[in-house]
């Protein structure tokens, strides 16, 4: 099994729909990016703690490969908008990838270059090495099973 993790906007529907592609075995949402440990959601919501809503995947690599995941997290949202994802704004909702290797950081790098051809505007998504992930509140993990959707992505 591998790992990814992708921030994205609102991590409901981001997750929810990583969570229903073939190939992933599991998904958890949470914070990743900042600086401050075990933060809360209101804390994260504050924009104070520097942590994006995130969404960490596990894959199966043997199923479905880093760079279909890539593709489906430039689908997911519009990656040319600074810390905002529809009505949601914050530097907690921008767009991000945070790579677990040296190959993940190439694969994302080439995969924005690619990207960047189907939007009109430059693509703002940071590229960084993965931090800490704090894994979110009971209540958000699998949200829309419990709940109908609020802020589905794209696809």
């Amino acid at each position: 099994m591998a790992r990814a993790t992708f921030a994205a906007g609102c991590f409901w529907g981001v997750e929810d729909a990583f969570r229903k592609t073939p190939g992933v075995i599991a998904t958890q949402v949470g914070y990743s990016g900042g600086e401050t440990s075990n933060p809360s959601y209101e804390q994260v919501c504050s924009g104070r703690t520097g942590h994006a809503e995130a969404v960490e995947v596990e894959f199966d690599p043997q199923r479905i490969s880093y760079d279909a995941l890539l593709d489906r997290f430039w689908q997911a949202h519009d990656p040319t908008t600074l810390n905002r994802q529809g009505p949601d704004t914050g530097t907690q909702y921008r767009s991000a990838i945070f790579t677990h290797s040296a190959e993940q950081e190439k694969a994302a790098r080439d995969s924005r270059e690619r990207a960047q051809a189907g939007f009109r505007r430059g693509i703002v998504t940071e590229i960084t090495a993965a931090g800490p992930f704090y894994r979110a509140e009971e209540y958000h993990q699998k949200y829309y099973d419990r709940h109908a959707p609020v802020c589905a992505p794209r696809f």
